[in-house]
């Protein structure tokens, strides 16, 4: 598993992913093993305002209440993902779409109560994704697993998880090639908005400590970080530039990239 890549396509590029999806077949028909982990939470919250149900927030993250597992489960883990799926396969790629549920993949508990059903990964069990990638299929993952620790006997058998999260323990899990984040921002950039092409673990950890980076980019690098245990190198990039993912693959140097300390 050391020659897989595994891409995070995060909510708000999932809409200009044209370009992304071409460069997934690509580069499966030359011969690399990828794992996409997708998110959608945007979609998700589309969904529960059609039904008249207010999101909440903590934080900038969302509380999952049960009305908002039960939609997350819906549309992350069948609307979004087999979008997705279809479109690899009706491109010439082969891809199968699962989530965190099958084959135990990801195994939690809750995070925070004041979150509701927001899980911490605890574990990650491989054997389903090592069998579709042997098959030569890429998978594509949906942020939800199991509540397998401390559940209590009234507590639904799903959590969601944040896909950023996700994306940086399956990297960690199998000791990917490398991990690459598609957002909607050119990479990380330090306290004068200046961007940043190259990091060590030590000054990300910096830029999250002296408030430099906020938000939406905190899990991400956060999610880096947890992929450098085991992993080379991560790295952020712009998804909506076209052939982005391609161009990171073959050349580098498109975002900001996150090396294991020598």
């Amino acid at each position: 598993m050391d020659k897989v890549i595994v891409i995070k396509l995060g909510g708000a590029t999932l809409g200009n992913h044209d370009t992304t999806i071409e460069d997934a077949v690509k580069l499966q028909k030359q011969g690399r093993s990828l794992i996409i982990v997708h998110g959608g939470a945007k979609v998700v919250t589309e969904w529960l305002s059609r039904q008249g149900t207010e999101t909440r927030f903590v934080h900038g993250e969302r509380v999952t209440d049960l009305a908002a597992l039960k939609m997350a489960t819906a549309v992350l883990g069948g609307l979004v993902n087999k979008q997705l799926t279809a479109e690899i396969n009706h491109r010439g790629g082969r891809a199968v779409g699962i989530t965190g549920i099958d084959g135990a993949l990801l195994q939690g508990k809750i995070r925070d109560k004041e979150m509701g059903y927001v899980a911490r990964i605890v574990k990650v069990e491989t054997a389903l994704l090592e069998t579709l990638l042997t098959a030569g299929f890429i998978p594509v993952v949906a942020p939800l697993g199991i509540h397998s620790f401390d559940r209590e006997a009234d507590a639904p058998p799903i959590l969601n998880i944040n896909g950023d999260t996700v994306a940086g323990e399956i990297a960690a899990a199998i000791g990917a090639e490398r991990l690459v984040f598609l957002t909607d921002v050119a990479g990380v950039r330090d306290q004068s908005d200046s961007p940043i092409a190259e990091l060590t673990p030590d000054e990300a950890e910096a830029l999250i400590t002296s408030g430099a980076v906020s938000g939406g980019m905190i899990p991400k690098i956060r999610a880096c970080l947890r992929a450098l245990d085991n992993t080379p190198l991560a790295s952020i990039i712009d998804g909506r530039e076209p052939h982005a993912l391609l161009r990171e693959i073959e050349q580098g140097g498109i975002g900001t990239t996150i090396k294991q300390s020598k």
